[in-house]
């Protein structure tokens, strides 16, 4: 008997507020023996793969008793968010309390009132940050909740006891613990807003989906159309789309003739002409026409799918210098705890400076020090990097992918289909002045009667021409194409291995022979793709070498090479020579492939970074991390810019949240920093980390 295949659950989280959150829930999930567990707390989404269905209700329940909401994948967050009821209700009491310090109200001096007002607040605490700061200490990583909970206790247990002994004012601190939690709140309520906008990128993809489909039913002989939800259509089956809707499945059109703004897959300004037997792609639009067309894709199998799961892949995935961060992060919680007594033990065993600014000293350095900045430094900024290489066009599968594309130092290309389109252009046609309009003629006629990418390109090259008629035309595989006309005469087309024996001028793309003698010889030049030129320009111009790494022949790739600017030439490498090679070059430095075939995916997968484009095969696709939409290479320095500008964001941010706190604990432990400006200070500098991060969307824009 074997074991059931473990499915992939998905599942949503509320309550997460910082990478401490995300890794206690992943902790938890894999000491209970789970494998694939990723846990983003800026998507708030939670995945993992589970061989035992029924074990589902009762990770549910873990994860929930952690402090945390697990709900409906469906189910929309109408009005304020969770945390902003939590601070709506606690600042209606806090300011009450803080008003006492600065307004003669005599009434708000009593200590009662005063615990009175404090109390649904230090309840609202207990309530949100409680259960997550003993959780988290169950789970053994403790995480900023812990900080705020003891601290806010502290506050609230010592003024109770100065209330009861009627020790005087200088003993209250109620104030403070209410201030601790309203503010801490205000600073996840901006969290929470920000960070929403860091993910719009999922969000607008997400929004492009089609929720309804006009699907055509065959009723006895009659046809009619059935609007039903998106989830309901099924692949095979047939679609009406009118002007204006979004195509609602990946497919191809039946009947009709339209045109498609394509412009958020391809980035294509253009509207496209689609008429029967084109592809179609759903998410994008119809600006004109009527289109009945055939699902071939739908739900989680479109490319519309695909391209929102990849992004979400990547903006959960951990780069090297978060790593760093969670490690310290996971640390940091129990250092601080530590500092805060000795702040305490300090003030009060030796500097006597009596209990109560002791006690002020230590809950100060446990505010000011919440690592909640230090754990949004990275995150934050990766979501923002690939939310904007994703609107351009650019699928990154990684968030460490952006960090490895940042410090490249050599970029290897294949030629054909990579730096080159495929597409061949006639360069030059050799034969007897008198015999070029019949060449043209046959080549044209033979040409347009077959699949090769070499005769589809002779053939468009030709399309102007009369096209010579046959009696009969075949194909025959390897050799090329062979034709007889009403006379008789039979004439044939094809490349090298056709003259091998004859008499003919080497090197030449395609030969024609007439009755089995050359006849006439063409000479073609792959076109060089769109955006190659500035590409390597670009490359070269930061100091990255650019490198041409192809199975093709000596003399085409250093046309090619030289044409575009590149120095260093591979050229007939067989796949097992380009995996050698790139093994190699990544060894030394960094080092990227570019490519778009089967015989690149070992290459692509051995490099530091392996780059495929949108039409290239579906093993090279699955063995990059990074995808071009469209094949635009132009879009090589916008994903370098991108992924340097998202580095130095990280680290502009690490440097701010350490900064931070290597500032701040010292000046809450000598007494200089209250914890009702410590709160504020904490929630300042997570604000600021994530400003920093969502600044990325204009610093990248303005790169260009």
């Amino acid at each position: 008997m074997t074991a059931a295949e473990p499915r992939h659950i998905e599942l949503q989280v509320k309550g997460m507020t910082c990478t401490n959150c995300a890794l206690g829930i992943e902790t938890y999930l894999r000491r209970e023996g789970l494998d694939g567990v990723s846990v983003n707390f800026t998507t708030e989404e939670v995945s993992f793969d589970l061989g035992r269905p029924e074990r589902l209700g009762a990770l549910i329940q873990g994860i929930e008793r952690l402090g945390y909401q697990v709900v409906k994948e469906d189910a929309p967050e109408r009005g304020p968010s969770k945390v902003e009821r939590l601070f709506l209700a606690s600042i209606v009491f806090t300011l009450p309390l803080l008003a006492h310090m600065v307004l003669p109200m005599h009434w708000l001096h009593d200590p009662w009132v005063q615990c009175a007002l404090a109390t649904p607040v230090f309840a609202i605490g207990l309530y949100h940050f409680g259960r997550s700061a003993l959780s988290s200490l169950r789970s053994g990583v403790p995480n900023m909740d812990v900080l705020i909970i003891i601290g806010a206790i502290s506050a609230y247990g010592y003024s109770l006891y100065g209330a009861l002994m009627q020790l005087g004012p200088d003993f209250l601190f109620f104030e403070t613990a209410a201030s601790i939690i309203s503010l801490v709140l205000l600073g996840n309520v901006i969290e929470h807003r920000a960070v929403r906008r860091t993910t719009s990128a999922i969000r607008e993809l997400s929004g492009l989906q089609p929720q309804e489909a006009r699907r055509i039913i065959s009723d006895g002989g009659s046809e009619q159309l059935e609007l039903v939800p998106i989830r309901q259509v099924r692949p095979g089956e047939r679609l009406q789309v009118h002007s204006g809707e979004r195509i609602p499945a990946d497919g191809e059109v039946e009947s009709g003739e339209g045109e498609l703004d394509e412009s958020m897959l391809t980035g294509e300004s253009l509207p496209q002409l689609r008429g029967p037997g084109a592809p179609v792609i759903g998410g994008t639009v119809l600006v004109s026409g009527v289109l009945r067309m055939r699902a071939s894709a739908t739900g989680k199998a479109t490319l519309l799918s695909q391209i929102i799961e990849l992004v979400k892949k990547a903006q959960a995935d951990k780069p090297a210098i978060q790593q760093l961060a969670d490690r310290i992060s996971a640390v940091f919680v129990p250092a601080v705890l530590a500092v805060s007594l000795a702040a305490f033990l300090l003030s009060w065993g030796l500097l006597g400076t009596g209990i109560e600014q002791a006690l002020i000293r230590s809950v100060a350095v446990l505010v000011v020090a919440c690592p909640c900045a230090m754990g949004l430094a990275t995150p934050t900024a990766v979501v923002v990097g690939i939310g904007r290489a994703s609107r351009a066009g650019i699928l990154v599968k990684g968030g460490r992918t952006l960090e490895l594309f940042a410090g490249i130092r050599r970029v290897v290309f294949d030629k054909t289909g990579t730096l080159t389109t495929g597409q061949f252009a006639l360069k030059r046609l050799h034969a007897a002045p008198e015999d070029l309009p019949a060449v043209r003629q046959a080549m044209a006629g033979l040409a347009r009667h077959s699949s090769h990418p070499v005769s589809r390109s002779l053939a468009a090259a030709l399309s102007g021409e009369a096209a010579q008629e046959w009696a009969s035309v075949q194909e025959i595989q390897g050799l090329g194409m062979r034709g007889v006309d009403t006379e008789g005469t039979e004439y044939q087309l094809g490349s090298q291995r056709l003259v091998q024996g004859l008499e003919a001028v080497p090197g030449h793309s395609v030969y024609l022979l007439r009755n089995g003698r050359v006849w006439a010889s063409a000479e073609l030049e792959d076109e060089i793709r769109p955006g190659a030129q500035e590409a390597v320009a670009y490359l070269k111009a930061q100091g990255i070498v650019p490198v041409l790494l192809s199975g093709d022949r000596r003399a085409i790739c250093e046309r090619v090479a030289a044409e575009l600017g590149i120095s260093e030439v591979y050229a007939e490498q067989l796949p097992q020579d380009k995996l050698r090679i790139i093994g190699q070059f990544a060894a030394e430095s960094p080092t990227a492939m570019v490519g778009d075939g089967v015989n690149d995916a070992p290459a692509l997968a051995r490099a530091t970074v392996g780059i495929s484009l949108s039409q290239a095969t579906e093993v090279a696709m699955q063995a990059a991390q990074v995808v071009l939409l469209n094949g635009r290479l132009g879009l090589l320095p916008e994903l370098h810019r991108i992924s340097r500008l998202t580095v130095r964001t990280i680290r502009e941010n690490l440097f701010w949240a350490f900064f931070y706190n290597v500032l701040t604990i010292p000046l809450a432990a000598a007494g200089f920093l209250r914890p009702v400006f410590a709160s504020l200070s904490m929630a300042f500098s997570d604000v600021m980390v994530v400003g920093n991060s969502l600044r990325l969307r204009k610093r990248v824009g303005s790169s260009r």
